[in-house]
């Protein structure tokens, strides 16, 4: 017996109906470029967005959102073999909802499609501050591989 089957039924593809849910699950985790989230949903929705190239939506018994998963394709990532990555560009889940396995579904349906890619590894990374996410990747089974910190100049 599926102990979630209370919570979601099922993780579905996210369809141009799901633009403003998803637009303020985005803005959620990423407040600081809240005026870019419709613009890039509806790139994505033209097929003119680079990434991500697949995003995921968990949903309850009704139908109704309560979490993302933003997929990529990717050459490199830190500490990875191949060349050919599945990475995990975004990942939401309501927070009334939490810790109840939707992100471990979520996380589970991404790594079934960068197995269907063609993917033998499965990366994502965090901010060096964002202790949960560090946590729940652990948990999930990922390893830490490396800590950076990145820069940018403004030619």
């Amino acid at each position: 017996m599926n102990i979630f089957t209370n919570i979601f039924t099922n993780i579905r593809p996210a369809q141009l109906n799901d633009t403003a849910v998803w637009s303020r699950m985005r803005t959620a985790l990423w407040p600081e470029t809240d005026d870019a989230h419709l613009d890039e949903i509806a790139r994505y929705f033209a097929g003119t967005l680079n990434e991500p190239l697949a995003v995921l939506l968990a949903c309850d018994n009704d139908g109704t959102p309560l979490g993302f998963i933003e997929l990529n394709l990717r050459k490199y990532a830190e500490g990875c073999e191949t060349d050919r990555i599945g990475y995990v560009e975004g990942w939401y889940v309501e927070p009334h909802v939490r810790r109840r396995g939707i992100g471990r579904a979520l996380f589970a349906a991404g790594e079934t499609w960068a197995r269907a890619q063609g993917c033998t590894e499965m990366a994502s990374d965090t901010e060096l501050n964002n202790e949960v996410s560090f946590a729940a990747h652990r948990a999930l089974g990922y390893e830490e591989t490396d800590r950076i910190i990145c820069f940018r100049k403004e030619l």
